[in-house]
Formats: C-alpha cells, structure tokens, sequence
C-alpha cells in the first residue's frame, strides 16, 4: 500500500492518502484545502474511492465540501457519536474553518471492530471515544499502519476539554492502543509519524 501524508490547514492536520489501485484512492481527515488535495491526487493518477474521518472535528473535515463538488457520490466515512459535529454551526474556526455541509453520502459506520473496503485496501475500525465521543482509529494490519487522528500523538494525546471530550475513555482508548503489535506505524492527527513501540515507551499518557 502505498501512501502520501500532508499536513493541511491552519492547524496543520495530517491528510493521508493511501492506494493500491489507483482508481480507489482513499482520503483520510481532509481537514482544508481541497485544491491541495486534488493536486497531490492528480500528481499520482489517483481518483478516490472514499473520504474517512477519524473524528468529527472541524480541522479533519474541513475539506469535503471542495471534494464532493467534484465527486458528489464519493462515501464519507465516520463514527457514529461524532455525526452531530458535521454540518454544527459551533464546529467551525472562522475565517480558517467554515461550517461544512453535512454529507447527503455520510455513513456512520465507523464502528468498533467493523472493516471498510476499497481498492484493494481494508482497514479495522478500533473505536477511541475521549477526544470526541465518535473518534476511531484505523488499523491497516497487512502494512502493519494505523491511523490515529487526535486520540494518539508522538509523545502526546488528544485534549479532552472541547465539548464531548472524556479523560477517562480517552485513557482507555489509550490502553486499547498500547497492546497493539509494537510494530504498527503510527500516523497520527497532527506532527510526526511514530510507531507504538517508540509511544509505549516513551509517552508519558501510554505509561
């Protein structure tokens, strides 16, 4: 599996896109700047399959509106407890994050121990409420990757004082994630790729 990460926006989120096949793409947390996001497809004869959020917050979603203009019928992917995010006129950052519409092709289904699949590609949903009630994490066994959106950083955690957050479920999902293979990759919502054997030993919220 082949994938390419950026940075996206204001604060800086993590995109990732990831690809066997070329005429399946996936986009994970378009968080701002579909142009960009368009340019780094095009640059790799990439056409999407489907958008995945890891959570419902504005910094992860910021893009779709631009990318469903262009693919109307393109699937959004997200955990049910976080729904009521998308399309809220408070999960907004103006003038950096508007309010995004919410998705007429949004699925909830991002739900613990479900798969999705796409070109090629499957990834197990690990559901981590704490940082919003619907976060979830995206296992990639076979590339041994997982994608954690704002539940695990390098050397950090998300926050859990926005509206919806839970110290002691993100603690769980924190624990959740420490047993995992210490050889999975870690991708993370924001700053730099780790793996969990650097985590677990390292950051403080894994000890």
């Amino acid at each position: 599996m082949k994938r390419k990460i950026r940075p996206l926006g204001a604060i800086g989120a993590n995109c990732v896109i990831l690809w066997e096949d070329p005429g399946a793409a996936w986009i994970v947390d378009p968080g701002a700047s579909p142009d960009k996001i368009w340019s780094l497809l095009a640059d790799e004869g990439l056409t999407p399959a489907l958008i995945a959020f890891t959570h419902g917050h504005f910094d992860h979603i910021g893009a779709v509106d631009g990318l469903l203009e262009r693919y109307p019928d393109l699937p959004v992917h997200i955990g049910p407890g976080d729904v009521p995010m998308i399309g809220h006129p408070q999960n907004a950052w103006p003038p950096d994050y508007e309010v995004v519409k919410r998705p007429a092709t949004l699925v909830a289904d991002l739900v613990d121990g479900a798969t999705i699949s796409a070109g090629g590609i499957t990834a197990k949903v690990i559901a981590t409420p704490g940082h919003t009630p619907g976060g979830v994490c995206l296992l990639f066994a076979d590339d041994k990757l997982l994608i954690t959106g704002d539940t695990l950083f390098a050397g950090s955690c998300g926050r859990t004082d926005f509206p919806g957050g839970d110290r002691r479920q993100l603690n769980a999902s924190l624990r959740r994630l420490a047993a995992l293979d210490p050889e999975l990759t870690v991708v993370p919502g924001h700053g730099m790729i780790t793996t969990i054997a650097n985590e677990v030993a390292t950051n403080p919220f894994l000890q």
